[in-house]
């Protein structure tokens, strides 16, 4: 089955459709004949990752069957400004009438795939994977996870129900770090248990009660090289988290974790410029 047309990314997209258009687009509708056939490109207007091109056609053949998408590139691409993407033509009326949607989505997972880009390009030299958060867009989960995948990263729980995480508050509510091999009776084998702390003496007692991740929440970055020299060849991994940012991330992944897990890669990311023209 085609990813970009599951039943879930469709909802999603016909979703952004409705929002956008309400009962119909007034503007075009009025002002461009419904038989005027139309050609566009789309057309990068700075240096990208580009990701997102098959959601921009899908919304595009949502709108209008007979709308011809072709890209000149590939998901994952590295393109310059002045790039010109795809082609479309089609129903002027239609092409117009979804622009916009299209332009949302494929401008913004393509600001996640190249923020995760230059993040994944500073840790290049070390074993060291650049890890997603759910900070996401409600909705867009799926899309902007991928749009990570596409620029280098990769995605750490989709949802809560992959994976036991113990945070700050839980334990603030109900003290479970002594309780790690409970929780192993109680819940299915495939499902790995994780552990933040956020001191070396958290650190310490976390191994002991050997979980399948140690989170190592917003320790400086002597601490976390203290900490992976005193896991040694433990089973635990580690996973740093917390204030990392493009100037400390080098130095942190040289410090020798497993995993970085960086929010900004959704929650902040600006979207990357790109306009449809009509030619």
């Amino acid at each position: 089955m085609n990813y970009f047309r599951s039943t879930e990314v469709k909802e999603i997209i016909k979703k952004a459709l409705k929002e956008d258009i309400g009962k119909r687009d007034i503007t075009t509708t009025t002002i461009i004949p419904e038989n005027k056939y139309a050609k566009a490109i789309l057309l990068a207007k700075e240096n990208c990752v580009i990701c997102g091109l098959n959601i921009a056609a899908e919304v595009f053949r949502i709108q209008d069957k007979k709308i011809k998408f072709m890209s000149n590139v590939l998901d994952g691409e590295k393109i310059k400004e002045g790039k010109i993407i795809a082609h479309i033509s089609g129903r002027a009326q239609s092409i117009l009438t979804a622009e916009r949607v299209a332009l949302n989505f494929l401008s913004l997972l393509s600001g996640i795939a190249t923020k995760t880009r230059a993040y994944a390009d500073k840790v290049k030299p070390y074993k060291v994977k650049i890890l997603d958060t759910r900070k996401t867009i409600p909705g867009l989960r799926e899309l902007e996870k991928y749009a990570v995948r596409i620029g280098g990263g990769y995605n750490h729980r989709m949802r809560l129900d992959e994976m036991v995480l113990i945070k700050d508050n839980h334990l603030k509510i109900q003290s479970s770090k002594s309780k790690i091999k409970d929780l192993r009776q109680r819940v299915p084998k495939n499902i790995k248990i994780e552990i933040e702390v956020k001191n070396l003496r958290e650190f310490k007692e976390a191994l002991e009660a050997g979980p399948d991740i140690i989170m190592l929440d917003n320790m400086k970055v002597e601490d976390i090289r203290k900490a992976v020299l005193l896991r040694k060849i433990a089973v635990s991994k580690i996973e740093v988290s917390g204030n990392v940012n493009l100037n400390n991330v080098r130095k942190i992944a040289k410090t020798g974790p497993d995993m970085i897990s960086v929010g900004a890669l959704t929650h902040s990311v600006q979207a990357v410029d790109i306009s449809l023209e009509v030619l």
